[in-house]
């Protein structure tokens, strides 16, 4: 070492005597991150650091192409290559130059949703709308007249600030199917909607039938206005059973048999008055129970306290921990009240340091697999096979919040966050469809999050996810407390291929931000089906 440092003064020392004054010293490498927007007329945005983007979620009464943006903040230092305050056309993506030593470019865009119903009476099932054609289609019986059409609810753009022109009386003649109605917004924006009523042979008919372990889900159509709902019984019965808790929405119904046996046959027909679909006969899947839900199975190996006896399902983040002789996760004889157990899980957020170096991380405990270091950071590998569709995550759970004291990186979802502020526990439930090509695991791990790039970072939301459920602790609780977190799905015909839980004492500990007093305890976690 010291004879470097000789070598080194006497080439700069030449340098000098040589007249050697270019300046090549390279600038600092900083990232150059919008920090903070605020805009009129917007129900939601996020911040994506690592994707360098701003996403904005209007009002459907935002005028899109004047959006207001009042004031944009960036990283200290850096300039825009757009003027703020302003008005902008956000019909397409604003790409924004930030510069400092270097350019990062950034990219703001919107998306808007317009709650658009044509509900006609009497009609056969939903109505069909077209916002890119500008076409609304109803169904009603044979035997409807066309020429008395009562439209119940018509809207086709934003609320309170559209103009139609045609009343909803002047709108019951439908002898020549379609009519034509203009509807105005925003002072100079027409658009000409085709209103089509046509008539159906088919009084009342399914639109799915979905049978998950202990239920089925139901769906129909029928006639608005009539007597509408479902009957079942197991397979061979003879007597019909009515479906209670019938959701109606004009001429479609919806319902969710529940208590049911699995691996059994059972039949399901939907009525309209009295007329009757055909039986329809599924069958119940059978539950998955996951390994080690009580938390009683541990081992260590190589020195590191591994949450499983001898096959691997859960995961923490304790190998990376170890290189600096630490354990995050372990078990604790702080059992949940009535427990028949003798372990509970207990997730403690630290700060490991290794030759002088230190990193924040959390107390995490997850269905995977470490997946290893690159440098001080580390590879997660997340989820399981399993095709199950539980309702409902339960179990029981015992949390410290903790104040902030260690800021590594800024969530992009909370940059506001700072020393001083209240810490978050998180638990969450996810089923999906991940995929090993895309996601960069394997088969039987596929997500896999590097804590050094946020864009891999899991989305208990993301594209692939078909139900979860996520809980946020943003204080202490009292003593042990049972929870039983539902699960929302987008369909109830997907079948997932993965499952995911992650449980942790600090949410924000993939940005190495989070307190070190933050203790989680879990306990007899158990899936409802």
């Amino acid at each position: 070492m010291i004879k470097y440092f000789r070598y080194l003064f006497v080439a700069v020392a030449t340098c000098c005597a040589v007249g050697c004054i270019e300046n090549d010293i390279p600038y600092p490498v900083e990232r150059l991150d919008i920090l903070t927007l605020e805009a009129e007329g917007v129900k939601s945005q996020s911040i994506e650091s690592s994707l360098k983007s701003v996403k904005l979620e209007l009002e459907e009464q935002t005028d899109i192409r004047n959006v207001n943006i009042k004031s944009v903040t960036f990283t200290e230092g850096a300039e825009s290559s757009v003027k703020f305050p302003g008005t902008f056309d956000l019909r397409t993506p604003l790409y924004v130059e930030l510069t400092k030593y270097q350019s990062f470019e950034w990219t703001i865009s919107a998306t808007q949703s317009i709650e658009r119903y044509f509900k006609v009476e009497g009609q056969i099932g939903e109505s069909e709308i077209d916002p890119e054609h500008f076409i609304a289609k109803a169904y009603v019986p044979m035997d409807h007249d066309m020429e008395s059409i009562n439209i119940e609810a018509l809207k086709l753009g934003p609320e309170g600030i559209s103009t139609y022109s045609h009343t909803l009386e002047e709108l019951t003649n439908f002898n020549d199917t379609a009519r034509y109605v203009e509807v105005s917004y925003h002072g100079d924006i027409v658009e000409k909607w085709t209103l089509i009523i046509e008539k159906r042979d088919i009084e009342v008919e399914f639109v799915s039938v979905d049978a998950w372990a202990k239920r089925i889900w139901l769906s129909a159509n029928g006639r608005a206005m009539s007597q509408l709902g479902f009957r079942y019984r197991a397979a061979g019965a003879q007597d019909w059973i009515e479906v209670e808790n019938v959701t109606v929405d004009g001429g479609s119904f919806t319902a969710c048999i529940e208590g049911l046996e699995t691996l059994s046959e059972y039949e399901v027909l939907a009525y309209s008055n009295e007329n009757l679909t055909e039986v329809v006969t599924v069958s119940t899947e059978d539950v998955t129970y996951l390994p080690n839900m009580d938390f009683e199975e541990w081992s260590t190996v190589n020195n590191v306290v591994c949450p499983y006896l001898d096959t691997p399902f859960w995961g923490s983040g304790n190998d990376g921990a170890a290189i600096a002789g630490t354990t995050l996760t372990e078990p604790t004889t702080d059992i949940r009240p009535g427990s028949q157990g003798s372990y509970a899980a207990s997730l403690q957020s630290k700060k490991a340091s290794l030759m002088g170096i230190g990193k924040f991380a959390a107390g995490n405990l997850f269905i995977g697999e470490f997946g290893g270091l690159q440098g001080t950071n580390g590879l997660v590998n997340f989820g399981r096979p399993c095709s199950a569709r539980p309702v409902a995550l339960h179990g029981w759970v015992k949390y410290n919040c903790g104040v902030i004291d260690e800021v590594g990186k800024v969530p992009s979802a909370r940059p506001e966050l700072k020393k001083g502020d209240m810490d978050e526990g998180q638990i969450v439930i996810a089923v999906g469809n991940w995929t090993a090509e895309e996601y960069g695991g394997s088969e039987s791990c596929p997500v896999v999050v590097n804590t050094q790039d946020q864009s891999t970072f899991f989305d208990p939301r993301g594209k692939d996810v078909i139900g979860s459920g996520e809980l946020i602790f943003t204080e202490s609780t009292d003593g042990w407390v049972e929870f039983t977190l539902p699960l929302e799905y987008r369909s109830t015909s997907e079948i997932p291929t993965h499952i995911i839980i992650i449980c942790t004492g600090s949410h924000f500990g993939d940005y190495f931000t989070g307190s070190t007093q933050s203790l989680m305890l879990v306990d007899d976690f158990e899936l409802i089906y």
